[in-house]
């Protein structure tokens, strides 16, 4: 399996799971996570699995400034909810991130590790997310705004042309050329960009 080339250049995640640790895989606990993780999970690239990436990562970072988060220890909060736009998908790259899941998520072992409602959706705040550390309560607000990078002005009608059948080889591949382009824009030439992706400490 091959991905862009760009893909190599995003910064990635690093959290400690005490839960893993425990059983032993890895043995100290830390986990690596990359873009093609979350990519792997959602089945494709688009600037919404771009944004939810951001979003973590700078959330995770902003609320762990010295230290390494600890996954399955925040809580997710959405204010959208789960039925509406791409808010489950949203969801599911935090989860992968934090361990937050909703009620089907793990139970927990001897009282401790519990991954259960700690993803929530449909909640009213004044952020698209809420992430909490639920050892401090330190929480970081965070809003995306994808409409600052701009998509190339003929990806409209190679999407129609596309998604109708009508388009050709090279019409396929200019797509894909111009639709990697923004999101290497969104993830390395914006990632830190405070116009694209808001966090506020509350």
């Amino acid at each position: 399996m091959s991905f862009p080339d760009y893909f190599a250049q995003i910064p990635g995640v690093t959290l400690h799971d005490t839960l893993a640790e425990l059983l032993g895989a890895p043995p100290d606990g830390l986990l690596d996570y990359r873009f093609e993780d979350a990519v792997r999970l959602a089945g494709h690239a688009c600037p919404t699995i771009a944004g939810a990436w951001l979003m973590a990562r700078r959330g995770l970072a902003a609320l762990h400034p010295e230290s390494i988060p600890e996954r399955g220890a925040l809580r997710v909060e959405m204010r959208a909810n789960l039925e509406s736009g791409t808010a489950g998908v949203v969801g599911s790259i935090f989860g992968l991130l934090t361990g937050a899941s909703g009620a089907g998520g793990f139970k927990g072992l001897g009282g401790r590790f519990s991954r259960r409602d700690l993803l929530v959706f449909g909640v009213e705040q004044p952020a698209e997310i809420r992430l909490t550390r639920l050892d401090s309560g330190a929480t970081a607000l965070l809003d995306y705004y994808p409409e600052r990078v701009t998509p190339a002005p003929e990806v409209p009608a190679l999407l129609s042309r596309l998604l109708g059948g009508s388009a050709n080889d090279e019409e396929r591949r200019q797509f894909r050329i111009v639709w990697q382009d923004r999101l290497r824009r969104i993830l390395l030439e914006h990632g830190e960009d405070p116009d694209l992706v808001s966090v506020r400490l509350a």
